[in-house]
């Protein structure tokens, strides 16, 4: 048994290491000849290109094992603790690796073009400008993030249909059709890049609702645990943002490109919102233990986590720990006893008004809930979910989860 398994695990990375994954060309058109002859090239002229590598450009399948908030975890089968078994999922900085496009759990790519292979790795870590943040989060949307591009640049302006993973039930985005002969070259790919970032974090927001309501990548392991953990969508933001600048720099053509271009821009991204040591990290969660999570229950039961995020609006602030806690770690040469932790944070935000239009009139995912999953939305009005529902009632189905967890929370702790 263990011999088939080193075997499929040699076979898999093998692949991994020998596919050339998705190529995407720019040919020119005429315009951006013409304009590369006149004495003065015109940038606009120049950029009319013409996409080609369809279909090999493809939407990820595979979701990373995300972590559950807290560190050195107990894990429990049913009713029964595992013994001798604690799950850490805290990392460094320089433990990245090399990050790898639709990854799932296995991976072995290139940092640069000459360096070896190696694994990409995932986990949790604390920065003093980003809060805590969960890797496999930002990596997944980032590679939903150019997935999408690729969908949606060829049909910009066309009321078009894109396929997703399916989560619950069914899921799509639909196009909306108006008219693009207004932009240029330039501007119809920086208006698709930007839908593509924009829709790669509604499936983030609609990922956390999947949780929430039963939704397993893995099938024997529940990940309500995880529904609405308070880093996932500052981390999910995180990872379009980053997409969306490799994508208007042009540095996402091919997949080759597209990681090893991510992998420098992740590492000097959360660089720069000045990360903790992994040891500083695990510090923090044995201090937030009771606060913000629980280490006395045991994964996979949801209430190991205490604190969630319900708000899923595409401006984020950061979860930072409080002043009182982050003094205890005696981090002089990183932030001064003055200086307000507050004051650090760095929000983000994905701008939904590009070029004049908005970008919520322009696409719009559609779910509909499987049988199997109907009794999860008991609580919830019929009229919100029954026939379907879009990203609009995610917020509203967020608050009813809210209000459910509350209601049951205080309840355990009564009994």
């Amino acid at each position: 048994m263990k011999k088939c398994l080193v075997i499929s695990a040699i076979l898999a990375l093998s692949a991994c290491a020998s596919q050339s994954g998705w190529q995407m060309r720019a040919t020119p058109q005429q315009h951006a000849i013409s304009g590369s002859l006149t004495k003065l090239p015109d940038v606009t002229e120049i950029a009319n290109l013409t996409l080609t590598g369809f279909p090999s450009a493809y939407m990820p399948q595979h979701v990373r094992p995300c972590c559950a908030f807290g560190d050195d975890q107990s894990v429990a089968l049913g009713n029964v603790k595992v013994p001798f078994f604690q799950y850490s999922n805290t990392l460094s900085l320089d433990e990245l690796g090399a990050h790898s496009f639709d990854a799932g759990t296995i991976s072995l790519t290139k940092k640069t073009p000459k360096s070896s292979r190696e694994l990409e790795k995932n986990g949790m870590m604390y920065t003093l400008r980003g809060g805590f943040l969960d890797i496999a989060h930002i990596r997944d949307t980032a590679d939903n993030t150019v997935g999408l591009f690729y969908q949606i640049f060829p049909e910009l302006g066309q009321d078009a249909k894109i396929a997703i993973p399916d989560e619950l039930g069914t899921r799509y985005i639909q196009l909306s059709a108006f008219d693009v002969s207004q932009f240029n070259a330039r501007e119809r790919w920086k208006l698709s890049a930007h839908i593509a970032a924009y829709m790669s974090f509604v499936m983030a927001q609609a990922h956390e609702i999947a949780q929430w309501h039963g939704y397993r990548s893995f099938a024997p392991w529940p990940e309500t645990i995880s529904a609405f953990s308070p880093e996932d969508l500052y981390s999910n933001m995180l990872g379009s943002k980053v997409a969306l600048s490799l994508l208007l720099t042009n540095l996402a053509l091919t997949q080759e490109l597209y990681e090893q271009h991510f992998t420098s821009w992740l590492y000097k991204t959360i660089k720069s919102l000045e990360p903790l040591s992994k040891e500083e990290t695990n510090q923090l969660f044995k201090m937030l233990d009771g606060h913000w999570w629980d280490s006395s229950v045991s994964m996979p039961n949801k209430y190991m986590v205490l604190k969630r995020d319900y708000h899923i609006g595409t401006h984020r602030m950061p979860l930072l720990v409080p002043n009182d806690f982050i003094a205890q770690l005696n981090l002089s040469d990183k932030l001064s006893s003055k200086e307000s932790v507050a004051n650090k944070a760095i929000s983000l935000n994905l701008e939904m008004e590009i070029l004049g239009q908005n970008l919520s009139q322009l696409a719009t995912m559609y779910l509909q809930v499987d049988a199997e999953h109907h009794q999860s939305f008991k609580h919830i009005p019929q009229s919100v979910w029954l026939e379907g529902f879009t990203n609009q009632a995610f917020q509203v189905i967020a608050e009813y989860n809210k209000d459910f967890d509350q209601l049951e929370l205080n309840h355990q702790k009564k009994h």
